[in-house]
């Protein structure tokens, strides 16, 4: 398995890409609104930080998968 292909099947924390966003949203909805404590906005923080880091290992991956699939038709276009 390439590297590519672990990190679109294992980007972090067994969520996928819409699980992570829909948390991700949440999060963001939670921050926003305040009341919460100083602890528990800095959690939810690095919480945020996390899932958003899920995504971009998704969106990385994703981007990896088709430009290696555009590659190898280009190679065997040109052969």
């Amino acid at each position: 398995m390439t590297d590519a292909e672990k990190r679109v099947s294992e980007p972090g924390d067994g969520l996928s890409y819409e699980q992570a966003r829909a948390e991700l949203a949440s999060v963001v909805e939670r921050l926003e609104a305040g009341g919460s404590s100083l602890e528990e906005s800095l959690a939810l923080w690095e919480r945020g930080e996390r899932l958003a880091e899920i995504c971009q290992g998704w969106l990385d991956g994703a981007r990896q998968r088709i430009d290696a699939v555009r590659q190898a038709r280009e190679t065997t276009s040109s052969s």
